[in-house]
């Protein structure tokens, strides 16, 4: 845990080319709280035969290296060769959509098995021909099936907004949320990169807005309108104040690095990069004392926003 009270965990996806096992390891040594397991063909089929006795083992090394689990859903080609990220939760065809499901359920159960702090998914793209209201109208049938698992699981869900998806802002999760009625399961991972891609607000402010639904962070720097996941220093986020508003908001899961397309240079990138989170974090100022608002941090955060600037204000 960083000097900040932070916990800092890295990305599976950016491991690709190693066994699961020895990236775990690496994460440990390194000296990382955490790890965001993206299941996968090369790590933890949830296709392939014997998944319960490699859950276990999967199990048994995260207990082993004392890293704490978020379960992704995100990967490319698991479900279709042929198509990235394909099929969603707004697909066309009723049988994707409920392959989709059908993971989603594998994985709420995985996460379960694993004591996983939440499973994360996301929107997925609307096919050409589907109008708004049918790609909504899916997404939350699907969202509410996921759901049911999960309460079944106790498992907390964390959706993540993602450019160019139906659902690419925190807006259009608040959206969603509400059309949920609010469910409580129903959480949110906030990517810190998305948020310069393409949110209104600052960084710092973004985290302000979604402390409250927070079950999930993915870090990464990344430049204003280009969708591209960068090691830190790279683009154009400043890192303190991001860091900050997390601390001041009394977040305490997961901060994932989440370099997908840095498998290559896995070991050497995540190095850099707990170097780089642990530095920074350690260099913030003092937290404030407290003064005339005692309230929690998420207290204000939210009292704050539904004075001010309302989330279902901005482009959907």
């Amino acid at each position: 845990m960083s000097a900040a009270g932070l916990r800092f965990g890295y990305g599976t996806n950016g491991f690709a080319d190693h066994r699961l096992t020895d990236a775990l390891s690496v994460l440990t040594h390194l000296g990382y709280d955490g790890v965001a397991l993206t299941l996968d063909h090369q790590h933890l089929d949830p296709y392939a035969r014997g998944l319960a006795p490699r859950v276990r083992r999967v199990a048994r090394d995260l207990r082993r290296t004392g890293l704490a689990v978020v379960v992704e859903t995100g990967a490319r080609y698991l479900l279709d060769p042929l198509r990235k990220h394909r099929p969603t939760l707004v697909c066309a065809e009723p049988e994707g959509r409920a392959a989709r499901v059908d993971l989603l359920r594998r994985a709420i159960r995985i996460g379960a098995e694993l004591e996983a702090e939440a499973v994360h998914f996301w929107s997925g793209t609307p096919d050409p021909g589907t109008t708004p209201e049918q790609a909504w109208q899916r997404l939350e049938e699907g969202c509410a099936q996921a759901l049911d698992e999960a309460d079944r699981a106790g498992v907390d869900l964390a959706f993540e907004p993602e450019p160019g998806m139906l659902v690419e802002d925190l807006a259009g999760y608040r959206r969603l949320l509400r059309s949920l009625g609010g469910h409580d399961r129903f959480r949110l991972t906030l990517d810190i990169g998305h948020c310069r891609c393409l949110e209104p607000w600052p960084e710092a402010r973004c985290v302000e807005l979604a402390a409250d639904r927070l079950a999930h962070v993915q870090i990464e720097d990344m430049r204003r309108g280009v969708h591209e996941h960068l090691p830190f220093g790279a683009g154009e986020i400043d890192f303190p104040p991001v860091l900050e508003a997390l601390r001041d908001a009394r977040y305490t899961g997961l901060v994932s690095v989440e370099l997908p397309r840095h498998s290559h240079a896995a070991t050497a990138t995540a190095r850099d990069s707990i170097e780089f989170l642990h530095r920074t974090a350690t260099a913030l100022p003092a937290p404030p004392t407290a003064g005339a608002d005692a309230r929690p941090a998420r207290a204000r955060v939210s009292a704050h926003r539904s004075a001010t600037v309302p989330m279902e204000v901005a482009p959907v």
